[in-house]
């Protein structure tokens, strides 16, 4: 296989209320030294915050100025999917990778999602909490539950088999990630990426395992059960079925996700 070289790795942070943690995963950010000498471009885009996250982007920067930071700001809120499309398309580096502002994910970890690209390997890198011996905190089972579903669901029209459709980490060619007409605005990215990216002649894609520090809502998690049903809709509406035997499974796979949700959120205490 013939080595891939990479100069520059843009790392893309949407923010939303992150003011208590954003140094935190920047300071992770400063600290990773990538292989090959590879430098980095961060970029933040912040999705119209009302609380302190402006101020504390700013102080960080200020007192960083050795760190190649670029920041944007979006005057009316408008979803993680509309920060994440600014960000890709402020990138200049030949690869980018996603990186959320809360410390679910390890930074430390760009190294593993690189190295299939670096080895001439693979053309688009998932980094699954779901396979692998790495650190995982354990939290919500029916967020589970629903996570596999959607990445099953996605699966079957994209014909992959992804083991976390729905990770953070996702390692892409900048040009062609830019070259996708990206269009979800909310956490509908994920499928929606996903399904054009499958759709790209000869395209390899690879998993490798990562890290998980998953959040509670109190700690700020902001993903819902609302969340899940667009990332349904999302993953009917950009893998388009051929079959009316395929279209009949997908109803009856969104009727028992829905009857899943009310259970979840109405029945139990």
């Amino acid at each position: 296989m013939k080595k891939i070289i990479i100069s520059t790795l843009s790392i893309i942070i949407p923010a939303y209320n992150e003011g208590r943690t954003i140094h935190l995963i920047l300071n992770k950010i400063k600290e990773v030294r990538l292989i090959n000498n590879i430098q980095k471009e961060i970029i933040i885009v912040n999705d119209c915050s009302t609380d302190n996250t402006e101020a504390a982007i700013q102080s960080y920067m200020q007192a960083n100025p050795d760190m190649r930071i670029t920041y944007y700001k979006h005057e009316k809120n408008a979803g993680k999917g509309a920060a994440l499309h600014t960000g890709i398309a402020k990138a200049t580096g030949e690869y980018l990778i996603i990186q959320d502002a809360d410390l679910e994910y390890d930074p430390q970890e760009y190294n593993i999602l690189l190295k299939p690209v670096l080895n001439g390997m693979a053309d688009v890198v998932y980094g699954s909490r779901f396979m692998g011996g790495n650190p995982h905190r354990i939290l919500f089972f029916w967020h589970s539950i629903g996570n596999k579903f959607l990445t099953f669901l996605s699966n079957m029209n994209t014909n992959l088999n992804l083991t976390d459709m729905e990770t953070c980490y996702k390692l892409f060619n900048t040009k062609v990630i830019q070259g996708l007409n990206l269009q979800e605005k909310r956490f509908g990215f994920e499928p929606e990426v996903t399904a054009k990216i499958a759709k790209i002649p000869k395209v390899r894609i690879y998993e490798v395992g990562i890290s998980y520090y998953g959040r509670t809502y109190d700690e700020g998690k902001k993903i819902g059960w609302r969340d899940g049903v667009r990332a349904i809709y999302c993953i009917v509406k950009f893998n388009p079925t051929k079959t009316i035997a395929n279209i009949i499974y997908i109803n009856l796979l969104f009727t028992f996700f829905i009857a899943l949700l009310y259970f979840i959120f109405w029945l139990l205490p």
